[in-house]
């Protein structure tokens, strides 16, 4: 990583975390919603040994557009058009229904770009990790379940991105409630 894509992934961290300031997660213990990205990044960079700098962007930005007022232009305007295409990739339609957005993820996981199927792959697994260790408090039993059989989905149309972070997620499945 050169000095200039430290300061790309430094800004990226200090965006995120000015755009989802007043967000909490949705685990029993709502942390702040910023780690969630600094998880998606920590995972590629230390887990999955990943050193590239638009992958690691993304990954600090990847709910920018989908849960904030960020908007694409702003994205691709600061961080360029290859970071902004892939945060748009693994952004959902919010205008959709919440069961069409979740079959669209399992569809066109396949056909993402590599980036972005890394991204989706570290997101999958930080969010089974959440699930996990910290519910949503409201969440029955059935639906973190549901959850983890929903992402696998998600994540056999990822598989071949990088092996080594599928065995991660194989781990955090096999930790499924």
């Amino acid at each position: 990583m050169t000095v200039s894509d430290s300061a790309l992934l430094i800004d990226a961290l200090a965006f995120a975390a000015e755009k989802h300031r007043d967000q909490r997660r949705k685990g029993a213990d709502a942390s702040p919603y910023i780690n969630h990205p600094i998880a998606l990044a920590r995972m590629l960079a230390v887990e999955g040994r990943v050193m590239d700098n638009v992958v690691l962007a993304s990954a600090v930005l990847h709910d920018t557009l989908e849960d904030t007022e960020t908007t694409f232009n702003e994205l691709e305007l600061r961080f360029g058009a290859e970071i902004a295409a892939v945060v748009a990739e693994v952004t959902d339609d919010k205008s959709l229904p919440k069961q069409r957005r979740k079959d669209l993820q399992v569809e066109h996981a396949p056909d993402l770009s590599h980036a972005a199927k890394l991204v989706k792959l570290a997101d999958k697994i930080c969010n089974l990790r959440d699930v996990a260790n910290n519910p949503p408090a409201d969440w029955t039993l059935e639906r973190r379940r549901d959850y983890f059989d929903w992402a696998r989905r998600v994540v056999a149309g990822l598989r071949g991105v990088h092996p080594q972070l599928e065995t991660v997620f194989d781990a955090a499945y096999a930790s499924k409630p």
